[in-house]
């Protein structure tokens, strides 16, 4: 008896991780942290302007929304995470266009 209910625990817990692992977006969250820092170091140094910062951070809430909505029905696909990163790409370009300009903070 004791081996049926441990067995029906394991079950149920390898099967809780399994939806986990689904909806666990690391790389996706790495991401978002770097590039949250980057838009950090560029407004502190000058690099980036207020307006500029205040577009990228927009940028990332959108990114962070479609994250949720990704994981929202337990599943993130391979075209979720392919759309994800694709916007996590040109969240990058445009973090380092923008660091790069000639705009500066006064």
């Amino acid at each position: 008896m004791k081996s049926i209910k441990f067995a029906a625990a394991l079950v149920a817990t390898l099967i809780a991780g399994s939806v986990f692992a689904q909806t666990n977006t690391p790389n996706i969250d790495k991401r978002q942290e770097v590039q949250q820092k980057r838009v950090a170091k560029g407004m502190e140094s000058g690099a980036l302007t207020a307006k500029e910062s205040a577009n990228l951070e927009k940028r990332e809430t959108k990114i962070e929304a479609d994250k949720q909505a990704a994981k929202a029905d337990g599943v993130v696909t391979k075209a979720e995470r392919a759309k994800l990163e694709h916007e996590e790409n040109r969240a990058s370009k445009k973090i380092r266009n923008k660091k790069h300009n000639a705009s500066v903070a006064g």
